[in-house]
Parts: C-alpha cells; structure tokens; sequence
C-alpha cells in the first residue's frame, strides 16, 4: 500500500466511523425529538397520527372547562386559529386564562390536543421563546410583553385616522 492509499483508507474509516456514530445518537434521540407548532401551523400541517409535539399559544379568554377532579380542556389560540387541548393532570400554579402556555402531547383523530404537560408562564413578562416569536409573526405579541388581538380589516386605518 502506497502513503496515499495508507491515507486515504485512513479518511474514509474516519468518516465511516462518524457516520455510525452520528446515526445512533440520532437513533437514540428519536423519541426525544418534539417539534413545536403553534395553532395556525398545526392547522395547515398534516402531522402523522399520535406524533408527539409542543403546540403553544395563549389560553383562550373564557375556554377553561373542569371536567371530573383533574381533567381540564381548554383553547389555545394565536388570534387566528384555535385548537381544544385537553389535559389530564395538575396545571400549574400559574396557569390561567389569557396566558402563555406551552403543552406537549399528541393531535388525535378528532383534532383535539390530547396534552401529557402544560407549562405556564413564570412571572408576568415572561413567554416562552418560541411562543412569542411565533405570536410576533402572526402580529399579534407587542414588544412590552402583552398580546394584542389583531386588528379588525380596516381597523388600522380608522385608528390611524382618528
């Protein structure tokens, strides 16, 4: 074997060893890998049946239903889509209507959001990143922190004329 040869077989055990390695961390990672969505991409995406991910959102105002001692079903909403979620458990402390909240579980059959955790806010500025940035793409998240329903056609311009 010539020292080109020596070096090139040397490579390309490198790069196959990478290779193998890099497929069992992803094999290994499977089941961990959720992705988020927010109401209005959920909506326009076809996910496959009892995929696990994170919808997140705003709790809509007047949605929240106590069903027996721990079941609660409620909307999440990004003022231009809504999906029921429901959700067996203890909600966090601050949990409440009007607020960020981040549930992962899975979208059943019924389009309704079967969530296994919910996570809420933890002070009154706070959002979750990726709720805020999808909020803030669909123009409804203010810089100081607070929702704002999006405005009416035509309503910008009859503010905008007063």
């Amino acid at each position: 074997m010539t020292r080109k040869q020596r070096r090139l077989t040397l490579i390309l055990s490198g790069l196959a060893t990478l290779g193998v390695a890099v497929g069992l961390v992803m094999f290994a990672l499977r089941d961990n890998i959720v992705f988020f969505y927010g109401p209005t991409e959920l909506a326009q995406k076809a996910t496959p049946g009892g995929a696990r991910l994170r919808l997140g959102g705003l709790v809509k105002a007047g949605s929240l239903q106590r069903e027996g001692d721990q079941t609660v079903r409620f909307v999440v909403t990004d003022m231009k889509q809504d999906i029921e979620v429901t959700y067996t458990g203890l909600l966090p402390d601050l949990f409440r209507e009007g607020q960020g909240v981040v549930a992962e579980g899975a979208l059943g059959q019924d389009h309704v959001f079967r969530a296994d955790s919910v996570l809420a806010k933890h002070d009154e500025r706070y959002m979750p990143r990726e709720v805020a940035d999808a909020l803030k793409k669909q123009g409804v998240w203010q810089e100081n922190g607070s929702a704002v329903a999006a405005p009416a056609k035509g309503g910008a311009q009859a503010a905008n004329a007063k």
